[in-house]
Order: structure tokens, then C-alpha cells, then sequence
């Protein structure tokens, strides 16, 4: 139930395997040098409820260092590894960190923070040093291996994306558990994918993202082997899968399409057989998406929906999904409520903004406005992640779009994540946004920025393809009006797509 107990039977057994050099972390490993770095960070001064950051790239380490903080304790922050100077100061000082861990590789932005960082004590940076710094080698070296005394479990407090704005700490309660003690994530995998010590997890997204992080602790508490992608590559993805033997992985829809636009002698030349579970989550799947996947890969795909908020977990197994298409599932945390901009329910069938309740409550850290503005204006203690969709006749939610995302042109609400759902499968598409732009007569318009698989395709001619394409599939009020091209789409590592600032960029133009 911890890498301290699977070290004990298990101790040379492979905990995580770095997919690209190879680099293989034991469980002694994991165990002993978590412990080292928990002794550390108690010598620090740091006890059960202070906080320690780390921004790190996809390093070997990484779960080590998270599992540190997590036996000591503490509230732990993962930070997005692409973050600018500005960005990574706000979050390591928002959360309160007293310690702050970094890699050399992220030497120039983790260094160019010091001074606006005031509250942290100790600075420690892996395989180097920077100023400011001091070695995270040298300063773990002489630490015990063996567990601290007031050992207890810490909780992560990880902050959203950034997609629609500042992002969002999200404080949980601190349980201060024993150790071994599971937790509701570690019963919710158990029950829907049952994972045992013979399991091996696939990762490829950056580990700082809440459910990548989650999952692989919660793997390593069963003595699983995690197998980590430095980074996602969609045909090194499927090599991997063989070659260690995979049976449960973690995507997201943007990774289907990438892996189902792969020639399909690429596709075949790989064995997927021990492929048990695949599951995926993050964002609204394209049903010709998973239609196509299942196709492939069998009836072995699971959806759940979640946030890091933790509000809420609904799932789909690949039988419910088949029988209810477009589904992110029925709940096994937290009771959906559909709701008018006023809070009042809407049945059955209608669409609304999502809400919650009798699921797990939480704030946003310092930002009494943000954790107010995700509760429903009734006061009955029902949260929302912001989304909008309905609940059918069963119980099963379907997502139509975030509530920010919305499009009103002349007085019709729009969702354009209807309309990126058809123009993502196009064969010549390898990446999409749908967003409104200002329109002096109707209000908004909707307009397509694609980024297309040959850029040379790029023009008019495809253009009104994509359009004509759309409008075959959809009310064409729901279509773009125009279509724009570009080499790349701004996306998070973890495949959400940051809208608000192609959003952003066109309403600044047309201003």
C-alpha cells in the first residue's frame, strides 16, 4: 500500500522505467530515496501541513520527490514545466512553498524567480546547481534512508491550467493519515480497472498534471512498474506498449486522433495485446474518435470525469459508453445537478451548467471570489468545474462545452467544441480551435483556426472543404464562417487546448 511496505517483499523490483533513456528507479530506490529527501525537508524546519513546490520536467526523480513530500505530510505543488518567470513566481508564492525544488535543465527560469520568492527557505536544484541553488544530490547524501518518525500522508495542491485565466490553487482538507491508510482514488482505480503488483502503467503525459500524477502514486502504492514518456510521441507510444508488456495507460483524446492519423501499416506493426485498459479523461472525446479506437484497440477503453478540484467522478465503462454515445458516465462521487444561470434544475435532456453535491468539498487557495464563483447561487453547497451539458433519462452526463467557451451569435447559444468534435476526424486536420470572435451584427461569429496535417494544403481551397465538411454534419449556424491556419495550436502538455488565448488574440485584433 506504499513503496515503503512493496520494498520490503519486492525490494529490486522496477517502480518506474524513464521510457526514453531507459533509466530504471527500484522500489529500494523509490523507498530510500523518498525517505532521504523526508528527512531533509524536516531538518528544513518543514512539518505536517507546510508546503514544498517543485517544477521538474518529466525527470527520473520525479515521483521520488513527490512521494518525499506526500510521507512527510505536506501539501505538495507540482508546477507546469513550460511556465515563464512571472507565471512560476505567482505559483510558488501563491501556494506558500517553503522549499522549492528544480532541474538543471530549468535552471534559467527556476533561477530568475529567486527574488520574487521571498517566503522559500531552501532551494534545491538537480543534476546541477544554479544561483541560489544548492545540490539536491549533496544535500540528500548523508540523510537516512529510513522513514521519519511522524510519517503521515500529505496531499498534493496542484493549480489548474490556466486555460480560462490565473490559475487556480486547489486546497483539500489534510488528512494526515497513516501512510497505508487508502485513499478514495486508490478504491475508484481499484474498483473500475482492477490494477494488481503485476500491472504496468503507462504515463505519457508531463507528470505535473493532476491525473497523471495521481495515477502513477496511486500504481506505485500496488506495486506496479510505471513506465514514464519523457515526452508523448503517438508511435513510440504503441513500441512502448509491446515492449513492456503494458496493460494499463492513461490518455487523452487528443492522443487517439494523433495515434489514429498514424499510417496504418504503423498502426498494425505494433502487439497491443496486453492492453487491458485504456483509459482516458481530460476532455470531451469525439465520438468518431472513440468509435475508431474502439475499433482498434477492442472494448477496452474506460472515460471517466474528474477535476483536480476532486468534486466529482463520474465513469464510463467501454459497455456503458456503447450504449450511451458521447457519455463522460454516470457518478461514483458526487451527484450531478443540470442548472439555468439562475440555479434552478432543469430536467432530464436539457442543457445547463453542471454542478455537484455530496461530493468532496474544496477552495481555491486565497481567492475567496474564485471559490465562490463555483458554488451555485442558491447556496445549497453545490460546486461546479464549469462545464455545460445534460443527464440523460439514465443518469449518464454528456458534456456539451465549458460555460466560458459559450458562443451567442444573434441571441443562439453555440458550442463550438460540437463543431471541433467533426473537424478533428477530417483526414487532413491535424489540430483545431473553435471559439467566437466579435461580429457587429450578430454578436459573435465562429470562427475555425486549424493547423493543417500538410501545411502546404493550406489556402482557400481547403478552407472551404473544411466548411463545406462541417456543414454536412452540423446546423450551419454551428459551423465556421471562416477558417484561419497556423504551423501549431497553443496546447497544454497534457493535451488541453489553451483557447482563451487564440480567443484573446482575435478579439485584441479586431479591437
Amino acid at each position: 500500500m506504499h513503496p515503503g511496505a512493496i520494498a520490503a517483499v519486492t525490494p529490486d523490483k522496477p517502480a518506474v522505467i524513464m521510457a526514453g533513456s531507459g533509466r530504471v528507479i527500484t522500489y529500494r530506490e523509490l523507498d530510500e530515496e523518498s525517505n532521504r529527501l523526508a528527512h531533509l525537508l524536516r531538518a528544513a524546519g518543514l512539518r505536517p501541513g507546510d508546503h514544498v513546490a517543485f517544477m521538474l520536467e518529466n525527470h527520473p526523480l520525479f515521483l521520488v520527490i513527490a512521494w518525499a513530500a506526500h510521507r512527510s505530510g505536506l501539501y505538495y505543488t507540482a508546477i507546469n514545466s513550460h511556465l515563464q518567470a512571472d507565471e512560476l513566481s505567482y505559483i510558488v508564492d501563491n501556494c506558500g512553498a517553503r522549499v522549492f525544488i528544480s532541474s538543471a535543465r530549468l535552471a534559467e527560469v527556476a533561477s530568475a524567480v529567486t527574488e520574487a520568492t521571498p517566503r522559500v527557505e531552501t532551494r534545491l536544484m538537480l543534476d546541477g546547481v544554479a544561483p541560489g541553488f544548492a545540490s539536491y544530490e549533496e544535500a540528500v547524501a548523508g540523510q537516512p534512508a529510513t522513514p521519519v518518525e511522524d510519517e503521515c500522508q500529505g496531499i498534493d495542491m496542484l493549480y489548474s491550467s490556466g486555460t480560462t485565466g490565473r490559475p487556480k490553487g486547489v486546497k483539500p482538507p489534510l488528512s494526515l493519515a497513516p501512510l497505508d491508510a487508502p485513499g478514495v482514488l486508490f478504491r475508484l482505480i481499484g474498483h473500475m480497472f482492477a490494477p494488481t503488483a503485476d500491472s504496468v502503467y503507462l504515463s505519457p503525459a508531463p507528470l505535473y498534471h493532476a491525473a497523471p500524477l495521481r495515477y502513477c502514486l496511486t500504481f506505485l502504492r500496488l506495486g506496479a512498474t510505471v513506465v514514464v514518456m519523457e515526452r508523448f510521441d503517438p508511435e513510440e507510444a504503441l513500441a512502448l506498449v509491446e515492449r513492456h508488456r503494458v496493460t494499463h495507460a492513461q490518455w487523452v483524446p487528443t492522443m487517439f486522433v494523433k495515434m489514429l492519423k498514424l499510417p496504418r501499416e504503423t498502426r498494425e506493426r505494433y502487439d497491443l495485446s496486453s492492453l487491458r485498459c485504456a483509459v482516458h479523461s481530460a476532455a470531451p472525446c469525439p465520438v468518431e474518435v472513440k468509435e475508431r479506437m474502439m475499433e482498434w484497440w477492442g472494448p477496452i477503453i474506460h472515460e471517466y470525469y474528474a477535476g483536480t478540484e476532486s468534486n466529482c467522478f463520474l465513469y464510463a465503462s467501454p459497455e456503458d459508453w456503447l450504449t450511451h454515445r458521447g457519455t463522460v458516465g454516470r457518478p461514483l462521487l458526487g451527484i450531478p445537478h443540470v442548472c439555468d444561470e439562475d440555479g434552478g434544475e432543469l430536467p432530464a435532456g436539457e442543457h445547463g451548467i453542471v454542478y455537484f453535491s455530496e461530493g468532496p468539498r474544496f477552495e481555491y487557495h486565497d481567492d475567496p471570489e474564485k471559490t465562490a464563483s463555483a458554488r451555485d447561487p442558491r447556496g445549497r453547497g453545490w460546486t461546479t468545474l464549469g462545464d455545460i451539458g445534460y443527464v440523460d433519462e439514465d443518469g449518464f452526463l454528456y458534456l456539451t462545452d465549458r460555460r466560458s467557451y459559450m458562443i451567442i451569435s444573434g441571441g443562439v447559444n453555440i458550442y463550438p467544441q460540437e463543431a471541433e468534435n467533426v473537424l478533428a476526424v477530417h483526414p487532413k486536420v491535424a489540430d483545431v480551435a473553435v471559439f467566437g470572435v466579435p461580429d457587429p451584427e450578430m454578436g459573435e461569429q465562429v470562427k475555425a483556426v486549424v493547423q493543417p496535417l500538410d501545411p502546404a494544403e493550406a489556402g482557400p481551397a481547403l478552407e472551404a472543404e473544411l466548411i463545406a465538411y462541417c456543414r454536412e454534419r452540423l446546423a450551419h449556424y454551428k459551423c465556421p464562417k471562416s477558417v484561419d491556419f497556423r504551423d501549431e495550436l497553443p496546447r497544454h502538455a497534457s493535451g488541453k487546448l489553451y483557447k482563451r488565448l487564440l480567443r484573446d488574440e482575435y478579439r485584441q485584433r479586431t479591437a
